[in-house]
């Protein structure tokens, strides 16, 4: 082998391990990047999750509101009643009475 085929070989030998370290850098830079947003996505998560329990109804004061809501409904409910009851009363005939 001569000067230059020997050259040429180092040549290419760092050629192939330079495009191998920047393949490799390239991916570390790539997995970085997927793990920093990875944790960005948690903590936002995170934050939602703190964000509904303050927000939004639990299942007892869903069941509470229910109950007072059926109640006031059923309270009309009867005061329809006792006004109907009212108005039967108010049409009803008189009774003719033998005499």
């Amino acid at each position: 082998m001569t000067a230059d085929q020997i050259m040429a070989a180092v040549a290419f030998g760092i050629t192939v391990i330079g495009a191998i370290f920047g393949a490799f850098w390239k991916m570390w830079g790539l997995i970085k990047d997927a793990g920093d947003k990875g944790l960005k996505a948690q903590q936002d998560l995170a934050a939602h999750k703190l964000h509904a329990a303050e927000t939004f109804a639990t299942k007892a004061g869903m069941q509470e509101q229910t109950a007072q809501l059926l109640r006031a409904i059923e309270g009309v409910g009867n005061r329809i009643d006792g006004l109907h009851e009212r108005l039967d009363r108010a049409f009803e005939r008189p009774t003719r009475r033998a005499g």
